[in-house]
């Protein structure tokens, strides 16, 4: 992409013209989590703008080593992510901060070091955050087994607007001030997002509960008989209410379990089946609903109906028995194995009592206290999902506490709306301002500036001047006259005879 209507004194340029230097970081093939060694960037490190230094392993390797290869990390140097799953973060630019001690890189990330007496490393990493470059980074990535990548190569083809040094400081000082209350008010937004959940969760545990309903819970219900399950400490419910057991309420069942084989079976239908995934905590995404092939009777069997309740078998610990309910929104769907799906008898308990129990406070800490955690996933066992206590209130007062709850979780979801609003003014903004700043209209000109023309031209002469110098050879040797004629080949020289 061409740089058009450049202020005066700026230049357009590509990275590699004022870089000097650009190299792939080392292989390890097991970084270490114990110190030991050099420590190595994780790529999930550096994030646009932020290298997060405290996210590292251990290479075992010794400091002298590294240096001697060239394959440390300075203060001022440019981290650019080189692969990743998410191509937003590809391209990604952080600088190395001040007052790191010896730092290494893995061959997922690129370091680039820019020419000192021509760019600021702070006003690099602030254009590659900015609508101006970014879009040539997406357009150089490419997508190999689900992972985007950019090469070295195609980050030093990148075209840049480039003003006088003096200028990009400026510039940079500025952004500095400006992005530092952008981001206070960011987290402004996000505290307020947390505080919001944290209310949010208050209410589901309230309704679950009795709280809500102004019910003293002084001659509390007793808790259900003893299990083999870890219970803890059950809130305080009513005495008119009454604690059961899940399976005894509600039907519990598991879902489908994928199998490759069988996709092809043509007494098999298709249909939509909803994963771990699609069930959030107290909300479905049904953006992507999978489909599956299974049997008439296997889809009849775990056809989904409104109001069922539908809880996470595994994930990560906190996310297990998260859930929400079936609104019935798309005909037919089935669920997966990793899906538990509770289907309440009818007129015992609202299913929204249910789920909030299940979301609130006091669910999510009995499902990590019951589930299993293996290498890399937690899970709890169907039979253990039987087993999850639940509060059941008089039919005269469940329609009250629902009726409560939903009236403030509605305001939470405006509140939550509203940030959602702000976040995406805030995001609109700080494009902006980049874009701003590239385009020269942040900070004035000063003619006395020198021009970054002259001192690209001054880097072009040093570089001339640092190449080695060959001596000129008036006669070839008798190897060479032996030799048959040579053909050229892209980059490479390849030797063969011509015919004759």
């Amino acid at each position: 992409m061409r740089v058009t209507n450049l202020p005066p004194g700026w230049a357009e340029v590509r990275l590699g013209d004022i870089a000097t230097s650009v190299k792939n970081g080392i292989f390890v093939s097991r970084p270490g989590a114990d110190p030991g060694g050099v420590p190595i960037l994780r790529i999930s490190a550096v994030r646009p703008g932020h290298l997060r230094v405290e996210d590292i392993r251990y290479t075992g390797q010794n400091a002298e080593a590294l240096a001697e290869a060239d394959s440390l990390l300075d203060p001022g140097d440019l981290v650019f992510t080189r692969y990743n799953g998410n191509i937003d973060f590809v391209g990604a630019c952080a600088i190395v901060p001040q007052n790191v001690g010896p730092l290494t890189y893995p061959d997922k990330l690129i370091r680039v070091r820019v020419a000192a007496s021509v760019a600021s490393s702070a006003f690099i990493a602030y254009l590659f955050q900015s609508p101006r470059v970014r879009p040539q980074v997406r357009a150089l990535a490419r997508t190999t087994a689900g992972q985007a990548g950019i090469s070295g190569a195609s980050l030093k083809s990148i075209s840049i607007p480039l003003p006088p040094l003096a200028e990009q400081r400026r510039i940079v000082g500025l952004l500095d001030n400006l992005l530092s209350r952008w981001n206070a008010g960011l987290n402004a937004l996000n505290a307020t997002t947390r505080r919001a959940d944290r209310l949010r969760e208050q209410v589901m545990y309230a309704a679950g509960v009795g709280r809500l309903a102004g019910e003293s819970s002084k001659n509390s219900a007793p808790p259900p008989d003893p299990a083999g399950v870890v219970d803890g400490e059950l809130p305080d419910i009513p005495g008119t209410w009454q604690w059961k057991r899940l399976g005894e309420i509600a039907d519990v069942v598991g879902g489908v379990t994928k199998d490759g084989k069988k996709q092809a079976d043509p007494d098999h239908v298709e249909v939509p089946y909803l994963r771990v995934a699609n069930v959030q905590r107290a909300r479905l995404d049904l953006s992507k609903v999978a489909l599956i092939r299974v049997s008439p009777k296997k889809a009849e069997q775990l056809r989904l109906l409104p109001g069922d309740v539908l809880l996470n078998e595994g994930g990560d610990r906190d996310k297990l028995g998260r859930g929400w309910i079936w609104e019935g929104r798309i005909p037919d769907c089935i669920h997966q194995n990793h899906v538990f799906r509770a289907r309440i008898a009818d007129g015992f308990l609202h299913s929204k009592l249910l789920a909030w129990h299940a979301n609130g406070g006091f669910g999510r800490s009995w499902f990590q206290a019951n589930g299993l955690q293996s290498v890399n996933l937690a899970s709890i066992s169907l039979g253990k999902m039987r087993l999850f206590p639940v509060p059941v209130p008089p039919l005269g007062v469940q329609d009250y506490l629902v009726k409560t709850a939903e009236y403030h979780l509605s305001m939470l979801d405006g509140m939550e709306e509203a940030v959602s609003v702000a976040r995406q003014r805030a995001a609109n903004l700080r494009a902006s301002l980049l874009a701003e700043a590239f385009a020269g209209r942040l900070v004035p000109q000063d003619p006395d500036d020198e021009h970054a023309s002259e001192l690209l031209a001054r880097i072009r002469a040093e570089r001339e001047s640092a190449l080695p110098k060959q001596k000129a050879r008036t006669r070839r040797t008798k190897k060479e006259l032996a030799a048959p004629p040579t053909r050229v080949t892209g980059d490479d020289y390849q030797q063969e005879a011509f015919p004759l």
